[in-house]
């Protein structure tokens, strides 16, 4: 049997821009996404603190270092700059290997700083 797991979480990161003429996604730091062991076209789940909005979209590469949290396209509908946000991806596997299976989870500081 397959299951869906919580793969990797960026809790609690702020939008720093919302760019709805931009065909759509969310642009995330490269640092950020390598901590979260997210790739770039991931499918992730944004979940909007400050307004309960909640949407699926792809992850496309921020500059490193940057703290860039970006909501792009018709996402940008869906959150404020300055609005906190928990970014989230999930993980088919094996029902035993996920029982075991241990999440990437990320608590950005200040700036979307690791």
């Amino acid at each position: 049997m397959q299951i869906e797991v919580l793969k990797s979480k960026i809790h609690r990161a702020v939008i720093t821009e919302a760019n709805l003429n931009y065909v759509g996604s969310i642009t995330i730091d490269e640092d950020l996404m390598d901590a979260a062991n997210v790739i770039e076209n991931e499918k992730v789940q944004v979940v909007n603190v400050n307004n309960g909005e909640r949407l699926e979209t792809y992850v496309i590469k921020g500059k490193r270092g940057s703290g860039i949290c970006c909501l792009n396209g018709p996402a940008a509908r869906k959150g404020m700059v300055g609005d906190i946000v928990v970014i989230i991806s999930y993980a088919s596997m094996d029902f035993e290997k996920a029982k075991k299976f241990k999440p990437w989870i990320v608590f950005p500081k200040e700036g979307n700083k690791l």
